[in-house]
């Protein structure tokens, strides 16, 4: 009963802290490897993928994404793998997010 106690008071008191004024500050930016293909490079920003009223980062941690810490991802995202709705594909399906069809959305020249 008293570890229910204890999981119950945490939840409400992440609750209660990212209702706050305060909110967690997000991770950097992450510059993503890219593939021999690929026509730029692309940035992560948490900034465009998190409603800053409405924190969350469970929609994509740790399913789609493990968290990684302090570390850039390390292998190359497969744009074939993200069009069968994987990863950003998940997403990005035209639906739910933007799609995929527009190269400089997130492929940027250097």
């Amino acid at each position: 009963m008293k570890k229910m106690i204890s999981v119950g008071a945490l939840l409400l008191f992440g609750t209660v802290a990212l209702c706050g004024a305060d909110l967690p500050k997000l991770p950097k930016d992450l510059v993503l490897p890219r593939s021999g293909d690929s026509p730029g490079v692309v940035t992560f920003r948490h900034s465009t993928h998190v409603d800053s009223g409405r924190p969350d980062c469970s929609g994509c941690h740790p399913g789609t994404f493990k968290i990684l810490r302090s570390t850039a991802r390390k292998e190359v995202i497969k744009h074939a793998a993200m069009e069968k709705g994987k990863l950003c594909g998940k997403c990005h399906d035209g639906k739910s997010a933007t799609g995929l069809d527009s190269c400089e959305t997130c492929h940027k020249a250097e």
